[in-house]
This record gives structure tokens, C-alpha cells and sequence, in this order.
């Protein structure tokens, strides 16, 4: 696959031809996993189609949504658990149909050494990283769930480019940490206040 476009950071032609010849590419349907909880990693993720949930499970096994990966993303929390052979901490998911570029493991030190585009281009996902997780603690110290579910809705809708969500309501709840019963209460209220229309497994913000 070209991946001129889908790397968001200027590359040099030899790189674009190094991540392909030392990476091989995969495919995933919706809701299928990428990466389990607790697993090696034994090599990185990098988006060129479609998209990924990042989610974290408790001992309960209660899910919280962290961050969703774009087409040219990765996963830093991949890629700190690959370099340092370490297991993952989250579990990845494909939010929709998705072809994700895998770059081994034994591979990054020699992209960090030869390449200072690629090193520029972890650091940038680590800051963008970095504020999507202290937007999740602000929300779930500080944040009401009407609030958070709002958000959630808007923040899916922007990522979708469509007004319309087809998502269960006991997906959000596993997404935003909480019951599927408080979730559908205040679906129900925010259609009555109007800020969104609710159908059988859709929902559309107004």
C-alpha cells in the first residue's frame, strides 16, 4: 500500500520505503480484537484504513474508553510496551473494517537511530496521547455523566462525519464505564431536551 498521505509527518522517501519493507499489513473486521490486555507486544500498530478503540478493563471487568487511533496513528502505549518487550495495558479494538501496517518490534531501534522523522513522529503521538488521557481523567473526576455521554456522542460523530451513530446503548455504557440502564435514562432525556433522536440502535445529534 502507498503510504504517501497516511503518515501524518514528513517523511523521507527511503523511510516511506523502510516502513513497508519491514512491516506487513493486516486486516481486521469491526469488532474484531487487535491486541489483548496482558499480551506481548511484538510489534507496532500504524492505521492506514479505518480505526481503533484503545480501551482499559478493571478487575471487574468493567471497560473504559481512552483514545481512538485514526488512519495514519499509532498506539504510543504500543510502542513503549515494544521497546521495552513489555505486555500491553490496554486492549485495542477495530471500531469499523480496518488495515493496520504492523512494524516488528526488533525493528525500532534502527527506525529511532536512522530516521530522526520517525523518533519526531512518536514524540507528537505522545503528546496528543498524553491530552486525550488527561481529557478522560478531567471528565471522570470532574465531569457529570450527562455531560460525558454528550461528549462521547459528539466526539464519535466528528470522528464518523455523520450525525448518526449505530451504536447500542450498552456499547456506550461499556465505553463511558457505566450501566446500560443510566445511559439509556439519559439518552431518553437529552432526546426530550432535543439534543439528539433516538431509533432502534442509532442515535442522531440534532
Amino acid at each position: 500500500m502507498e503510504l504517501d498521505n497516511i503518515i501524518e509527518f514528513k517523511t523521507s522517501p527511503r523511510l516511506k520505503e523502510i516502513l513497508s519493507e519491514f512491516g506487513f499489513f493486516k486486516s481486521y473486521k469491526e469488532g474484531e480484537i487487535v491486541l489483548k490486555e496482558n499480551a506481548y507486544i511484538k510489534a507496532i500498530p500504524i492505521v492506514t484504513n479505518g480505526s481503533i478503540k484503545v480501551m482499559r478493563t478493571d478487575d471487574s471487568g468493567r471497560e473504559i474508553m481512552l483514545y481512538y487511533i485514526i488512519a495514519g496513528e499509532s498506539c504510543i502505549m504500543s510502542f513503549m510496551g515494544a521497546f521495552h518487550n513489555d505486555t500491553s495495558k490496554v486492549k485495542a479494538v477495530a471500531e469499523e473494517d480496518t488495515e493496520i501496517l504492523f512494524i516488528p518490534a526488533d525493528k525500532l531501534s534502527i527506525l529511532i537511530k536512522e530516521y530522526p522523522e520517525w523518533l519526531n513522529y512518536i514524540f507528537s503521538l505522545y503528546h496528543k496521547r498524553f491530552e486525550e488521557l488527561l481529557e478522560v481523567v478531567n471528565a471522570v473526576s470532574f465531569k457529570k455523566m450527562d455531560e460525558r455521554l454528550h461528549d462521547y456522542i459528539k466526539k464519535k460523530c466528528e470522528m464518523t462525519k455523520s450525525q448518526t451513530l449505530y451504536i447500542k446503548h450498552e456499547q456506550l455504557a461499556d465505553e463511558l464505564g457505566t450501566a446500560r440502564v443510566v445511559v439509556s435514562r439519559l439518552l431518553k432525556q437529552m432526546e426530550y431536551e432535543g439534543i439528539v433522536k433516538l431509533a432502534r440502535n442509532n442515535i442522531t445529534l440534532v
